[in-house]
């Protein structure tokens, strides 16, 4: 007999993505469906999911128990956001405005602002006060229905700031219930102390950052942005080498602007994820399709910066590729925190159906930061992490526009959002997290 202490019955629609760990190419365009579902959890961790009949025969409760009545709902799995950077200090409106009046992302960088205006604003803020703006920020995720989100350093480019931003990751973990995962992304800009010495300041990562990190196991995932002006494919491939042999797992900022064959370096370091590709070659799609490493896209970078072009989702899905969603949240290129809307930008501008958007923005999306065995997907073993949505159906999610179809959100078999409003206590969330 299965002892539960939390239970949803009788879901009109439950739905889950194609597989339980990763779906490729052309199996992206499904979704597995099971009508009146019942969903069980014991201590956070889903126990249960089948019939009322199959409850009735295997299940129980325990007295207390929480239980959901789902019946005027569609259940999904949480949603997943595999590239944000979180903790920054700062907002950059003023530059937006630049933006709207054609003023280029690169010349606003070269200008001294655009990321070294981030770098200059968390290097002054406070740990307390960047704790308290990630903890609002994570706020705003949950109520669009992201439970797992990953979040990358890289605003503070020098040892103090770097390890201030993961320090707040950590710190975050017995706060808020929304689970998140630290990169370490020092190799986010070439700061102005090291100007025209990338590879010294990779060095200087390399020997005076790094190994504390480590150490103290503030990040499992390293990254860099791999892009013309910011550090080359050679001092790209260097640096990676070296993060992998120190035990980091490996991202890549790949092909955002230009394409200088970073995709494909990813590929060549084993990494768990390229992300942007919006200038990916046919080569390297070539490359990254059959590999193990998931292709995220970021359609809010091309949304926000009116770019005018879009990573190659149909392409990539041609040739059986990984295709993840992330937001890419940050203050100067992508300021969406949405998971909700990028699924909704998925479908209309990288072409992707509402099963392929699904796939992306839940199981794909864990997969792409190493969460598929605990997030992704409803079923029994992995995470009580779910979402409750007042539509008639699936594909309505992607169909009606500028709503709020999140009603209910439940992270490790807690109710954490209720009637779309937050309903989480600060002290509750230490359980939830890995």
């Amino acid at each position: 007999m299965i002892v539960c202490d939390f239970l949803v019955r009788n879901v009109r629609q439950l739905v889950n993505p194609a597989r339980d760990d990763v779906v490729r190419g052309r199996e992206l365009n499904s979704v597995r469906l099971q009508p009146r579902a019942w969903l069980a959890a014991e201590k956070g961790i889903i126990r249960f999911v089948g019939s009322e009949r199959e409850f009735a025969e295997r299940c129980s409760l325990r007295p207390g128990a929480e239980v959901i009545d789902g019946s005027d709902f569609i259940a999904l799995p949480g949603f997943v956001d595999p590239h944000t950077h979180l903790p920054f200090a700062g907002t950059r409106q003023d530059e937006f405005r630049q933006k709207l009046q054609g003023v280029s992302y690169q010349e606003i960088a070269r200008g001294g602002g655009g990321i070294k205006q981030t770098v200059r604003l968390t290097r002054a803020i406070l740990e307390d006060d960047l704790l308290a703006a990630c903890m609002h920020r994570l706020d705003h995720m949950l109520l669009q229905g992201t439970t797992t989100a990953e979040a990358k350093s890289g605003y503070g480019l020098d040892r103090e700031s770097e390890l201030k931003q993961l320090q707040v990751l950590q710190r975050l973990r017995p706060l808020h219930p929304l689970e998140v995962v630290p990169t370490f992304m020092a190799a986010h800009e070439i700061p102005d102390e090291f100007k025209g010495c990338a590879r010294e300041y990779l060095d200087f990562i390399l020997a005076e950052i790094a190994p504390e990190v480590r150490q103290r196991e503030l990040a499992e995932f390293c990254d860099i942005f791999c892009e013309e002006g910011y550090f080359s494919f050679a001092d790209s491939d260097y640096y990676l080498g070296k993060m992998a042999a120190n035990g980091f797992k490996i991202k890549v900022h790949a092909d955002e602007f230009s394409s200088n064959g970073a995709a494909t370096l990813a590929v060549r370091h084993d990494a768990r994820s390229a992300e942007h590709l919006i200038a990916i070659s046919e080569e390297e799609i070539s490359a990254i399709a059959p590999s193990a490493t998931a292709a995220i896209l970021l359609p809010g970078v091309s949304f926000f910066l009116k770019l005018g072009r879009f990573a190659p989702a149909r392409r990539i899905i041609a040739q059986d590729g990984i295709l993840a969603l992330g937001t890419d949240f940050n203050p100067g290129s992508s300021m969406v925190s949405s998971q909700l809307f990028v699924f909704h930008l998925g479908i209309f501008l990288l072409g992707l159906t509402i099963a392929e958007a699904i796939n992306a923005v839940t199981v794909n999306a864990a997969y792409a930061i190493d969460r598929q065995l605990q997030a992704g997907s409803l079923i029994p073993g992995k995470k009580m992490d779910a979402l409750l949505l007042d539509i008639p159906d699936y594909s309505y999610l992607g169909y009606h526009l500028g709503i709020q179809p999140v009603h209910t959100v439940i992270k490790s078999g807690k109710v954490v959002v209720r009637d779309r409003r937050l309903a989480y206590s600060r002290g509750d969330s230490a359980a939830n997290q890995m």
